[in-house]
C-alpha cells in the first residue's frame, strides 16, 4: 500500500536568496510569495488532499494556511517537517557565509560535513522521511507536507537512494511541489519534481 505525498516548499520571502533563514526567522511571506502559494493551491484544489501537515516556521505555517483555505483542510504543525538547525549559521547573510571554510564544506560534503553547532544532514533528512513513511504506513488519500527546499531535496536524495553530497544538483524553488509515492517502509518513487502542481 502507498500513498501519495506531495512536498511542498513554502512561497518566497523578502530574505530568499540573501540570508539563511534557518529557524532564526520570523520570516512573513512577501506578496510575491503569497501570490505563487495562491496560485499553487488553485491547482492542488482539483485533486484534493486529506491533510495538509507543516514546519512550524513563520512561512511555512502561512504557506499551509492558504492552501487549507483552498482545500478547506485545517494545517498541522509538523516539526519533523522543520528546517534544518543550522546552529550560528542561522540568520547570516550568504555572502557572509561564503568566507567560512566550514560552510563551504558544508555544501560540498553534505553527507558527513557537520553543520555549525546544528544538526547534520542526516539528522535532518531522517526524522521527516520517517514522518513521511508513518503518514504514508496506512494509504489513504493524498497528504501535503509543507517544508523547505534542503529538507525536501534531502528526503528525494534519502529515496532515490542518492547521497546527500548531491543534494545541490536539482532545485526546489519557492511554492514548487514533489510528489512521491511512498510505501510506508522505507521506499518511495519520486513522480514529479519542483512541479507548479
Amino acid at each position: 500500500m502507498s500513498r501519495l505525498v506531495g512536498l511542498i516548499r513554502h512561497g518566497s520571502h523578502d530574505e530568499l536568496g540573501r540570508v539563511l533563514s534557518g529557524r532564526k526567522s520570523d520570516v512573513a511571506l512577501n506578496t510575491e510569495g503569497q501570490d505563487e502559494v495562491w496560485a499553487l493551491a488553485a491547482r492542488l484544489a482539483v485533486a484534493g488532499a486529506a491533510a495538509i501537515h507543516t514546519s512550524p516556521r513563520r512561512r511555512t505555517r502561512e504557506t499551509a494556511e492558504i492552501l487549507g483555505k483552498a482545500l478547506r483542510l485545517d494545517p498541522q504543525d509538523d516539526p519533523a517537517l522543520d528546517e534544518i538547525d543550522f546552529g550560528t549559521w542561522a540568520g547570516q547573510g550568504f555572502a557572509q557565509l561564503d568566507g567560512d571554510p566550514a560552510w563551504r564544506r558544508w555544501n560540498a560534503q553534505r553527507a558527513t560535513a557537520p553543520s555549525a553547532g546544528g544538526e547534520t544532514m542526516a539528522e535532518a533528512t531522517a526524522r521527516a522521511a520517517a514522518r513521511l513513511d508513518a503518514l504514508a504506513a496506512d494509504g489513504g488519500k493524498p497528504v501535503l507536507c509543507v517544508s523547505h527546499s534542503d529538507i525536501i531535496r534531502g528526503v528525494v536524495c534519502h529515496y532515490l537512494g542518492l547521497s546527500l553530497d548531491h543534494i545541490l544538483r536539482f532545485t526546489v524553488d519557492p511554492a514548487r511541489i514533489c510528489w512521491l509515492s511512498v510505501d510506508g517502509q522505507g521506499g518511495a518513487q519520486l513522480l514529479s519534481l519542483n512541479a507548479r502542481g
